[in-house]
């Protein structure tokens, strides 16, 4: 039976509490620590975690439990040094995303897993779903042909009382917008079946909300080999219509699914019947995709659990978490400094170092609201 600590009790804590009491007979939350007075014991007692110790410090907790991984749930802005200080400990970590605000704190958390032997999991809940695990597989059946154009919509809508929570709103402690704290899970996506492309452009805007400093609407151009993506990162697109559409030479395909295959005519027109036998063989691997036995972050949490155990590389490690930082990173150094940035970014780039964003990044509106919760459900991942 694997013991579990979970650090920060807010709104993304019931999904991980939720995720390991699936597998109520391979682990047991044990322990919950929140620095807020009485946090963790009104989530104890919301949850029925009636066997969980409280703590309001993470070392207390690492120094009286015998824990073998600990979720880190809390602001961005404290994901490093919680993990870093869990993985000194001897403790394996799953980590919410973003993995960390900087490059700089991704690395010292893959050098602080690597230097004690433990293992480093970055929340990617949207791989583990089975519309994306099927996109995927067509994707790698090479079907489509060379990729040729990809647009990517991570679509959320988010009132101004969103920004009003404490840590949100702010570049020093969310780390930025809806690019880094909402695309992140698309572009991961984007990066898990296309690959890292070699250049990026932006523009960043906060076109909504007055009482946060960060952007609400980004648009990124990524640059492959020859084929290019659109990213549009945005908490102001009433809907939430998210998609990704891959355009390939021979094909297209999407989530929302759908699938259209054209072959030329003559004089280089699509032909109206297209490319049915191309369209069979697209729809066949895709019905070939055998439904995932849990999805979200309870797919993500069996496959720590498993790692844990076997001592094995889970599926999502540091060194995706970091690509995705350094994707997000790259967007807003395009964004702010206004040119194209080429990825890899190297640890001489002052993007890499914490605090740059604080200090270039644009304000665009004062933060005029901080309070220390807000009512009702969090929406946990993405529709499409």
């Amino acid at each position: 039976m694997l013991s579990i600590g979970i650090v920060g009790t807010g709104g993304i804590a019931r999904a991980h509490v939720d995720a390991y009491q699936r597998f109520a007979e391979e682990c047991e939350v044990l322990a919950l620590c929140d620095p807020a007075p009485g946090k963790a014991e009104a989530l104890r007692a919301e949850l029925g975690l009636d066997g969980a110790r409280v703590y309001t410090d993470v070392a207390q907790m690492l120094a009286a439990e015998r824990l073998d991984l600990v979720s880190v749930a809390t602001p961005p802005s404290t994901h490093a040094a919680l993990s870093v200080a869990v993985l000194r400990a001897g403790v394996d970590v799953l980590v919410e995303k973003p993995m960390a605000p900087s490059l700089e704190e991704c690395d010292a958390m893959i050098e602080a897993a690597r230097a004690t032997g433990r293992l480093l999991s970055v929340v990617a809940q949207n791989r583990f779903r089975d519309d994306m695990a099927t996109l995927k597989a067509v994707l790698d059946s090479g079907l489509l042909g060379p990729v040729s154009h990809t647009q990517v919509s991570s679509s959320w809508w988010r009132g101004t009382e969103y920004y009003d929570l404490w840590w949100r709103g702010t570049w020093e402690r969310e780390g930025g917008g809806c690019t880094l704290n909402h695309a992140i899970h698309h572009l991961d996506l984007t990066l898990w079946m296309l690959g890292a492309p070699r250049a990026v452009t932006s523009v960043l805007t906060n076109a909504a909300h007055e009482n946060a400093e960060v952007e609400d609407l980004s648009v990124a151009v990524l640059q492959y080999d020859r084929g290019l993506a659109e990213v549009t990162s945005s908490v102001v697109h009433h809907g939430e219509e998210q998609a990704i559409v891959v355009q390939g030479r021979h094909a297209r395909v999407s989530q929302p699914w759908r699938v259209v295959a054209e072959v030329a005519g003559p004089n280089g027109f699509p032909e109206p019947d297209g490319d049915a036998d191309r369209v069979t063989a697209i729809e066949a691997v895709a019905a070939a995709h055998r439904p995932l036995e849990h999805t979200g972050h309870a797919g993500q949490v069996a496959d720590m659990l498993a790692a844990v155990r076997d001592r094995r590389r889970p599926a999502v490690d540091g060194a995706d978490g970091r690509r995705a930082v350094e994707l997000v990173t790259a967007i807003y150094e395009a964004g702010i400094e206004r040119r194209t940035v080429d990825l890899p970014l190297a640890p001489d780039d002052p993007y890499y170092r914490a605090g740059t964003l604080e200090e270039r990044a644009p304000r665009y509106f004062a933060k005029t609201a901080s309070v220390d919760a807000l009512p009702g459900e969090i929406m946990v991942g993405a529709k499409a």
